[in-house]
């Protein structure tokens, strides 16, 4: 969920000094330009190159099956726990629950199409992009939802009471997210569209480095956090999705293993106007209100030179950026 690491034009070498140019043997490494060393490439086999290529997608991939295997396996252990044929004991509860989920969304990356999409509108994240990201984490966390399954099926089996039987009530709702009952359909969008803007305003406040944002290893800390109050203090209702890549790779993964089409059509489509609708508006209406409220970036559209400074080519002053108003200091 941080910024994303730009391409650097300096890479890492080994390096020795040599007779005009930089020599790299096996001992020290520093940083330099490849032109200054005499034996460096860039990619020094083919697999290097494509790894070069794809390692955007591949770490949103990963980012978000470990993100889908620690939320939806605390959700199996916890719940499928509670039957005697299962074990004796109950191996959790919310607060598990809870810290299951926040601990898997710090990896870093955005591992969430709505982030994906309101940093491509507010943040200036290349479009081009944006298919990319989304279908790596829709691949991760159906492949995240697998591998959950594949591990918990056995006692899926016995809670639903045979290898045949799936349903969404006895197991389903265990690796996708489904509404309370006694919500209406405005409730559980709303829901969804609070948590999630709530999401990208902690997100955009803690990356914001004229915010007083944490320490870089602390970063992660600040999420955990994150995560952790709003699953503790707004998930009850739709279990707090707040990422459609979450809800909609575990939903097409138990449709393809036996709990067929009603995954799609509980509550009237329930996955695109509450799970992919609510997080996508929150997040651009919770981007919407920093940015104009608090965030002096030029990336921002919020903070884009009008029509008539562009005309005379003005811009803000970076030397201003970031200066408390008069009568803080010394109030």
């Amino acid at each position: 969920m941080s910024a994303i690491i730009e391409k650097s034009e300096e890479v890492h070498v080994e390096s020795v000094g040599s007779h005009d140019k930089q020599r790299c043997t096996p001992g020290s490494v520093s940083t330099t330009n490849l032109a200054d060393c005499d034996h460096c490439v860039v990619f020094p086999n083919r697999w290097s190159r494509i790894r070069y290529a794809i390692r955007e997608p591949a770490a949103e991939f990963l980012g978000t099956m470990i993100f889908v295997i620690f939320g939806t396996g605390v959700n199996c252990q916890v719940f499928l726990s509670t039957n005697p044929n299962v074990e004796v004991v109950p191996r959790g509860d919310f607060l598990s629950l809870n810290f299951g989920w926040a601990s898997g969304g710090i990896s870093g990356g955005h591992i969430n199409p709505a982030i994906t999409f309101t940093l491509a509108v507010f943040r200036g994240f290349p479009w081009k992009k944006v298919p990319l990201y989304i279908f790596a984490q829709l691949l991760g966390a159906f492949c995240g939802g697998g591998v959950v399954y594949a591990n918990y099926f056995h006692a899926i089996d016995i809670v639903e009471g045979g290898p045949g039987i799936r349903t969404i009530n006895g197991s389903g709702d265990l690796l996708a997210t489904y509404a309370a009952s006694f919500l209406t359909p405005v409730s559980c969008f709303f829901s969804e569209f609070l948590g999630s803007a709530i999401l990208i305003i902690g997100v955009l406040s803690v990356t914001d480095k004229k915010n007083g944002p944490p320490p870089q290893g602390l970063l992660p800390l600040a999420l955990f956090i994150l995560v952790l109050g709003i699953g503790a203090s707004l998930g009850m209702n739709t279990s707090y999705s707040l990422n459609p890549a979450r809800d909609l790779g575990p939903r097409f993964l138990t449709a393809a293993v036996g709990y067929g089409t009603a995954v799609f059509t509980y509550r009237n489509q329930y996955w695109l106007w509450c799970i992919v609708c609510g997080p996508v508006t929150g997040m651009l209406c919770g981007a919407f209100v920093y940015d104009t409220l608090i965030f002096e970036g030029s990336e921002s559209i919020i903070n884009k030179p009008n029509t008539q400074a562009s005309d005379r080519r003005l811009h803000a002053c970076p030397a201003h950026g970031g200066k408390l108003p008069a009568g803080i200091e010394s109030a």
